[in-house]
């Protein structure tokens, strides 16, 4: 089995490889959490903050410009798919999750891909490829589009989960 976990979903991947077997994982455009660490922690534990307001400065943004769906995630997605995503209204959230510690000791010995989108305003390219090599030691592979790949990008992002697949059958 491939997990595939996007931004939040990070965190729950450690956790789900305790109980199910799994082959690989991709995190696409994802937090990628240290043991015992919870949401809440990552985003000064990485230094997120400094990153977002380089990035809103590159964007032609206020450094502490406030976050914005349609700019930090929807910029690049095809606007049928923003409105049928802002048909639904808005989500209903819980902020428990960001003070929940993530409960693995280490980070799961199966092949791991980190999948960023080069245009992605919410975790910068840069602050990705520097968060994966820190945390997980391995180098982001890079592809057009922003944080919400699989909707503004969705048959690119098939055809690099199928390859990862491939290399892993023929490795």
């Amino acid at each position: 089995m491939v997990l595939v976990a996007q931004s939040l979903a990070g965190f729950t991947l450690p956790p789900v490889c305790r109980v199910v077997p799994v082959a690989m994982l991709v995190l696409v455009n994802a937090m990628i959490p240290k043991p015992g660490e919870t949401p809440g922690e990552w985003w000064g534990n990485t230094g997120h903050a400094e990153a977002k307001r380089h990035q809103n400065v590159r964007d032609n943004r206020r450094a502490d410009a406030p976050f914005d769906s349609l700019i930090d995630f929807f910029h690049d997605v095809p606007q049928p798919v923003i409105d049928r995503a802002f048909a639904q209204g808005e989500p209903r959230q819980s902020n428990t999750v960001f003070g929940s510690p993530c409960t693995f000791k280490s980070w799961p010995t199966v092949p791991t891909h980190v999948l960023v989108g080069r245009d992605d305003r919410f975790f910068p390219a840069e602050f990705q490829r520097r968060v994966a090599r820190e945390r997980l030691g391995i180098s982001a592979d890079e592809m057009p589009g922003g944080h919400l790949l699989a909707l503004s990008q969705p048959a690119e992002v098939s055809t690099r989960l199928t390859a990862y697949v491939a290399t892993r059958r023929a490795g």
